[in-house]
């Protein structure tokens, strides 16, 4: 693994590094918040495709199709926006998003679409409970099943890790 970016990375990262056990580990909390800030990402992509294909009366397959791609953009995003913040170029925070961000967001996507589908909230409007329900239940469910995946991924250099460096 190349620690050059570890390496000459602030005194505020190394203690954040450290404090998740370096590479051999990743603390419950850093695991969560990395999870919290996929799922922001992807929540906002997820609800804002549902609504717009429930609202255009479109079918529950583009529907999915929109909101998935959506929570895939969204989700990026975040981690795309804060790694530009932080001065690398877009090419190499898009490559770095990318590695951040795929495993966690394909999760998230599958169990929340699954709880979607399942539950039958792809037939209810917006204005029913069962819609809001699934969509936002789903969403509870992705973030304890994913959780414990970015620990592991992040306890072994991987996934949210890449974007430890540029914090």
């Amino acid at each position: 693994m190349d620690h050059t970016a570890h390496h000459t990375s602030t005194a505020h990262d190394h203690a954040a590094h450290q404090a998740d056990g370096g590479h051999g580990g990743a603390s419950w909390a850093t695991a969560a918040k990395a999870t919290l800030h996929c799922l922001t990402g992807c929540a906002i992509g997820e609800i804002l495709g549902m609504v717009i294909g429930t609202a255009l009366l479109w079918g529950n397959v583009p529907t999915m199709v929109l909101a998935i791609a959506l929570a895939f953009v969204f989700g990026y995003s975040f981690t795309l926006f804060a790694l530009r913040r932080a001065g690398l170029g877009f090419k190499s925070a898009v490559k770095v998003a990318l590695a951040a961000d795929t495993v966690s967001i394909a999760i998230m996507e599958l169990v929340d679409n699954g709880v979607i589908a399942l539950s039958g909230a792809m037939d209810a409007h917006l204005s029913d409970a069962l819609f809001w329900t699934a969509l936002l239940g789903g969403f509870a469910v992705a973030f304890v099943i994913t959780t414990p995946v970015n620990k592991w991924m992040i306890g072994r250099g991987k996934g949210h890790a890449v974007v430890h460096a540029y914090h």
